[in-house]
């Protein structure tokens, strides 16, 4: 048997040097649908609780919606549980086109492509269409997926600083003797919620032959006037060369993704992209619960708007309570610890408060930046954030960081 002792010994005690350093990860077990309130286990064997859900990507609240539930029944008995096949040989339905024809005309592209899910799409794109003779110049915070999908290509990898288009701009005069040039962006930043500058991104892709991509999965559905995505909100609506997106969070929440784009680049998915080639076809009963997302969306910017008016109220709690709060204009509010122990301290007495919320640190984000990602959703009425935003208060008054900026809570709990 290749799993000796040795090898055994040697990963028990990677794992308990993860926990020792206050970075181990718990999981929580969930017991109800998706929802702001939800019924959690956690820790494992100690009973289920009822918790306000302050961390899922739910952002608009559909991921139970009854209308969702009844399409995705509805699929299931007219289209079957599974097509048991990729996409080129015979995992190909009507509604799989049908759902890709409403995504290219709501993010405003050429075509689009169906993917297992975002992290695939990412993983294959850029393989798919560059080679040795280009080079991807990186937002340096991109998504995790990005950065693995970059490493896949063949393609020379630079980056830019933090939406520095002072330096992006250095960069692309560097890099003029390259066939193409692609900068690669997320559209709002997942760990910081931050939204990347793309209109001006776009004005120097112009000016120096660049093409633009993408990654906005955390804006699809509710940035913008109408949701459509950061760029609809910079002014650049239509002016994308590629864009990844998922249907796992606010289209939905289940899985699946997809690039949309140029239809060149999309064909060159179509015939290349690994992950589309030798993944099995995003399931019927989801595409026909995307559907009556898209649906959904595309007729009201109710919801959206609820999103949004949520997103404000909490921001302002927390900058009243006195928390370290990131800024910015999503739904996305980290607060900050910069200390892992605290940062999952917090956290579970947040939810010994009746608050679900999960403490993020390396190698989520940077040593020395960890976080309580909070997420709005257009499921959370005000009763929901008046109650949770009185547990951050309770808690917070308990470790004495109220009030305190970065510097006095790493000079208390250090890094």
């Amino acid at each position: 048997m290749a799993f000796s002792a040795a090898a055994r010994q040697f990963y028990q005690s990677e794992i308990e040097t993860i926990r020792e350093a206050g970075l181990f990860k718990e999981e929580r077990t969930i017991h109800s649908p998706q929802a702001a309130d939800i019924e959690v286990e956690f820790p494992a064997g100690s009973g289920v609780r009822k918790a306000i859900n302050m961390c899922a990507n739910n952002y608009l609240g559909l991921s139970s919606h009854p209308e969702v539930i009844a399409a995705a029944h509805a699929g299931l008995d007219s289209r079957g549980y599974g097509m048991s096949s990729v996409r080129f040989i015979c995992g190909t339905q009507d509604i799989h086109r049908e759902l890709e024809e409403r995504l290219t005309e709501f993010l405003g592209t050429e075509d689009t492509l169906l993917f297992p899910s975002c992290m695939d799409a990412n993983a294959g794109v850029f393989e798919a269409i560059l080679n040795d003779q280009d080079v991807m110049i990186a937002d340096r915070l991109v998504h995790a997926s990005i950065v693995d999908g970059m490493r896949l290509c063949k393609a020379m990898t630079d980056t830019f600083k933090h939406s520095d288009m002072g330096h992006l701009e250095e960069k692309l005069q560097e890099h003029q003797d390259k066939r193409f040039r692609l900068i690669i962006t997320d559209g709002v930043f997942s760990m910081d919620g931050d939204l990347a500058k793309i209109d001006e991104i776009v004005a120097l892709a112009e000016k120096y032959d660049a093409m633009v991509f993408s990654d906005e999965s955390h804006s699809t559905g509710f940035i913008g006037k109408t949701g459509r995505g950061v760029h609809e909100h910079c002014g650049v609506f239509g002016k994308m060369d590629i864009i990844t997106t998922t249907l796992g969070k606010a289209l939905g929440g289940a899985s699946g993704g997809c690039v949309s784009g140029k239809r060149e680049f999309i064909e060159m998915c179509r015939q290349r992209a690994r992950p589309y080639l030798f993944s099995n076809t995003v399931a019927p009963v989801i595409v026909a619960g995307a559907l009556k997302v898209m649906e959904i969306v595309m007729s009201s910017t109710e919801r959206r708007d609820k999103l949004e008016w949520n997103a404000n109220y909490w921001r302002k709690m927390m900058i009243e309570i006195g928390l370290d709060i990131k800024a910015g204009e999503s739904p996305i509010v980290p607060v900050m610890f910069y200390n892992a122990k605290l940062a999952q301290d917090f956290a579970r007495d947040l939810f010994a408060e009746g608050v679900y919320a999960v403490g993020f640190f390396f190698p989520v984000v940077p040593k020395g930046a960890a976080r309580i990602r909070t997420q709005l959703s257009a499921a959370h009425d005000q009763r929901h954030l008046d109650i949770a935003g009185e547990a951050f208060r309770k808690v917070g008054t308990k470790y004495g960081i109220l009030g305190k900026g970065k510097k006095e809570i790493i000079e208390m709990y250090g890094v």
